[in-house]
């Protein structure tokens, strides 16, 4: 790099340390930003837990369990190995939901429960899930329920939000379309962007997000997805480095950087001081230590993978079947490292 280039990213970076709160960040200064390593990334980090720590003064970090409650899947994405046609296919009936959310409530403790499938629209499927959340927050009133089951429609939202689930989550992946429809050929950014207004209109605390890496994706894709997320108003916000999912169209592609995942999540929670954000398994998967690394760079919220009946989670791979789980301890502890808190 020239002298006079180097001198041009350091004000960039000066920029977004000086006005770490600032929304009105120029373009020049995340590009920079999305690319810092070493000194200018701990200090990019250091400005994202000062935001955090506005928005959460009193350190709080949110612990969930995830249930995985069906692997049949509707979209078939670039990416993604959910679904795959060879994958022999599950669905946890409502009682059975209702018995696994009973156990982490009263055995572990959980008062928040993500619970996650495959895209699927189906009627029958949708309404087992409507009747186990109903079922849930009927003995468990205290809980509180996030459905990830992907594009619905606006009455199947309309139930699941009457039945007691208080959140969605409803990823975006891009938000540029052409890349979206490239990477989820199935579906469209429409319809996708109808799904997020729908939800919004029924009062869900909404979480959306980005994977950081795909095949095609670029430096002006990232600012369009930082923005795109910032300006939404969401409750939960994320960013996932890309990992090419075994047996799919992408499976020889390269995985994404995770340095530059770690510090698109930095942006993103200078952008959203108040949104949870999680730091994901990929991270730890691609990195060691990823997951701290990524409360580092301004993410409060884990995820245990404890929901999913042990004969069941070889069935919901996520990229291959040496997924990464971490375990209760493991989160507690990185949580505890980075001075936060749980609040239970």
């Amino acid at each position: 790099m020239k002298a006079n280039e180097e001198v041009q990213q350091q004000r960039s970076l000066e920029t977004i340390y000086e006005r770490a709160l600032a929304a009105e960040v120029s373009d020049d200064s995340v590009r920079a930003a999305l690319h810092a390593r070493g000194e200018a990334q701990e200090r990019l980090f250091a400005a994202a837990r000062a935001a955090r720590l506005e928005g959460f003064p009193d350190r709080y970090a949110e612990i969930r369990s995830v249930v995985e409650i069906s692997n049949i899947c509707k979209q078939r994405c670039n990416y993604c190995n959910i679904g795959c046609e060879d994958t022999k296919k599950y669905v946890i009936p409502s009682n059975d939901l209702l018995d696994i959310a009973s156990f982490l409530y009263r055995e572990r403790g959980r008062r928040v429960l993500l619970l996650q499938s495959g895209e699927n629209k189906d009627r029958r499927f949708v309404s087992n899930v409507i009747d186990a959340c109903a079922a849930i927050k009927d003995k468990m009133p205290d809980i509180e329920l996030i459905g990830c089951i992907g594009n619905l429609s606006y009455d199947q939202y309309r139930q699941m939000r009457q039945a007691g689930v208080e959140r969605y989550l409803l990823k975006v992946e891009a938000s540029r379309p052409a890349l979206y429809e490239t990477v989820k050929p199935n579906d469209t950014w429409s319809e996708r962007l109808q799904c997020l207004d729908d939800l919004a209109e029924l009062g869900f605390k909404i979480g959306s997000g980005i994977i950081v890496g795909l095949p095609g994706q670029t430096d002006e894709d990232l600012l369009a997805d930082l923005k795109f997320l910032s300006e939404r108003n969401l409750h939960m916000v994320s960013a996932s480095v890309f990992i090419p999912g075994h047996n799919t169209t992408y499976e020889h592609m390269p995985c994404g950087d995770v340095e530059t995942t770690l510090n698109f999540m930095a942006l993103l929670r200078i952008r959203n001081p108040t949104a949870l954000m999680p730091t994901t398994s990929s991270l730890g998967k691609l990195k060691p230590d990823g997951q701290f690394i990524g409360v580092m760079a301004g993410a409060n919220t884990v995820t245990i993978h404890d929901g999913t009946p042990q004969e069941l989670q070889h069935l919901f791979p996520i990229y291959d079947d040496k997924r990464y789980r971490p375990n209760d301890d493991y989160l507690r502890a990185i949580v505890e490292r980075a001075g936060l808190r749980f609040d239970e």
